[in-house]
């Protein structure tokens, strides 16, 4: 014989209060995803290779944009030439020292600003990273120019990896259209 169910005030509002616990509990969980949504979009960083070439003026310049919303902090930096691979880091995190090596003549460049890309170096978010300026000279903005453009026609690549602050990966290079994430 089957037991009857007596439904009475108190059972009604255990059931009643059992089941907005589940649905709040459903709530809480939605509502965290969309927290780490929005905290993982809160930090992404966006970085780009930005040049500007002024020849009226004798002024050439790459910079490292950050149009993400957080920092970027660069891992490594590999470059290619001539089919030989290597890592910045060999010569001081410093581009401008790698041209150099790579062509002697750019060691009579004197008007030239550059900065160095160290393992750990935080971009941060809206602000753009000097890599290399070449400030008004026409003799040290041909002489650059013209190099550069030798680098890049003898395959001249190169990769810059970098993270978040939560340890997403990407890397961006002087062929790709945008960061490529790596996770």
């Amino acid at each position: 014989m089957a037991k009857k169910i007596k439904w009475n005030t108190e059972r009604i509002l255990g059931i009643s209060a059992m089941g907005i616990s589940f649905i709040t509990l459903v709530i809480f969980i939605y509502q965290t995803n969309l927290m780490s949504k929005q905290n993982y979009l809160s930090i992404l960083p966006y970085l780009s290779l930005s040049t500007s070439d002024n020849a009226q003026d004798n002024t050439f310049s790459l910079t490292l944009d950050n149009y993400g919303v957080g920092p970027a902090i660069i891992e490594s930096v590999n470059l290619k030439y001539q089919g030989e691979n290597e890592d910045l880091i060999k010569y001081d995190d410093d581009i401008f020292a790698y041209f150099r090596a790579k062509s002697s003549i750019l060691d009579s460049i004197k008007n030239v600003s550059y900065s160095t890309l160290d393992v750990g170096l935080a971009i941060p978010a809206g602000t753009k990273y000097n890599l290399i300026s070449i400030n008004k000279s026409a003799k040290d903005y041909e002489l650059f120019k013209k190099n550069l453009e030798d680098f890049l026609e003898k395959g001249f690549y190169f990769e810059i990896f970098y993270k978040s602050i939560q340890d997403e990966h990407w890397k961006i290079s002087n062929t790709s259209q945008g960061p490529i994430k790596l996770d």
